[in-house]
């Protein structure tokens, strides 16, 4: 993993995925703050389901990376690292984003929060 994002991110990464204090049910939270990680390029390793540690990465380019500090209805405290998409031109029209959020591709940046058990790895300047 990390030799693949060096190779596409240069020798000095940052990684970031989604930490919380405890295991919450499911809540509200408010954002109390916000860290931009990168403008452009990262890679994002996504876990598979395998019975060992097995990881899907992949290179982006037209995406921003954030680290979002968040508390819970009940105080839980989170980092949750998150991704905004700035070209959907690409992405297939009945995408679950378009049809979640209404929108067409290419017309609005699409951005969430990764699940505990990704990581986005950026350049580190």
């Amino acid at each position: 993993m990390v030799d693949f994002c060096t190779s596409k991110l240069g020798r000095k990464v940052e990684a970031a995925s989604t930490e919380t204090e405890k295991e919450t049910p499911l809540q509200n939270y408010k954002i109390v703050g916000v860290k931009k990680l990168s403008e452009e390029k990262a890679v994002v390793c996504h876990k598979q389901k395998y019975p060992y540690a097995v990881f899907y990465c992949h290179e982006t380019e037209t995406t921003v990376s954030y680290k979002v500090a968040m508390v819970g209805d009940d105080g839980t405290k989170v980092k949750a690292a998150a991704v905004c998409h700035k070209d959907t031109a690409a992405w297939n029209p009945k995408h679950l984003a378009f049809q979640v959020l209404k929108v067409k591709p290419g017309t609005v940046p699409v951005c969430h929060f990764l699940p505990q058990d990704h990581i986005v790895w950026v350049p580190k300047y």
